[in-house]
């Protein structure tokens, strides 16, 4: 495969790690809205999907219901305020991103994440100054795992897919990916592990597990 001219990264677990507050963040909300609904190991494993898929999935009403768009409002509050200034970088990803930069990969985010969120997320990340585009799951009508926001990222690119190598954390950056023709790595940082990543072009620790084995990725052939 020819070396890539571009990167798309996803944020929540890829760059930060998020994760977890982003699952405690909707726990928290649904108890005091008094909504039932899954557990938090269950919506961590679900953390990944844009609101449009996951609400419905752990709570069972619609997000553009009054319901959900309540539940929606109410968990990005608790997570701005409460979980976000906690969140550190996952290991490595500034050295990384420096290293995309250096050998001339355009860097390009596609997230999940509401618009209104991205660049607090990046800044958390300490990586803002290193990406060169963003979009989110408020510049298309449906998040992951369906394509819409990779493909978002690819024109934003302006790089063929097979120029362009994702990276991401969960099985829903894998299979959106691989609807938008794109290739996947895929990092653990947000809990899952290889066999998750099926048909991933390779799989790594971490951002700094990927730097280390640079020269044998797909940023290198």
């Amino acid at each position: 495969m020819p070396r890539p001219h571009a990167v798309i990264l996803d944020v929540d677990g890829t760059l930060l790690l998020s994760n977890e507050a982003h699952a405690r963040a909707f726990v928290e909300a649904a108890h005091e809205l008094g909504f039932p609904g899954a557990r938090f190991e269950e919506i961590l494993r679900m953390i990944g999907m844009g609101g449009d898929k996951l609400i419905p999935r752990a709570f069972g009403f619609s997000a553009e219901s009054q319901q959900g768009q309540v539940l929606e409002e109410r968990k990005g509050e608790i997570f701005r305020t409460r979980l976000v200034d906690d969140l550190l970088p996952t290991p490595g990803v500034r050295p990384l991103l420096e290293r995309f930069r250096s050998d001339g990969l355009r860097r390009v985010v596609a997230t999940s994440a509401k618009e209104e969120d991205l660049q607090m997320l990046l800044r958390r990340a300490e990586v803002e100054d290193l990406i060169d585009d963003c979009t989110s799951s408020s510049d298309v009508d449906r998040s992951k795992p369906d394509p819409d926001v990779v493909e978002q990222a690819l024109e934003l690119a302006g790089e063929p897919a097979e120029l362009v190598v994702m990276v991401g954390d969960t099985p829903y950056d894998a299979e959106a990916a691989r609807r938008a023709g794109v290739r996947f790595v895929g990092v653990r940082t947000g809990g899952w592990d290889e066999a998750a990543f099926t048909g991933a072009a390779g799989v790594y620790d971490d951002p700094a597990d990927l730097q280390r084995h640079y020269e044998q990725s797909p940023f290198a052939e």
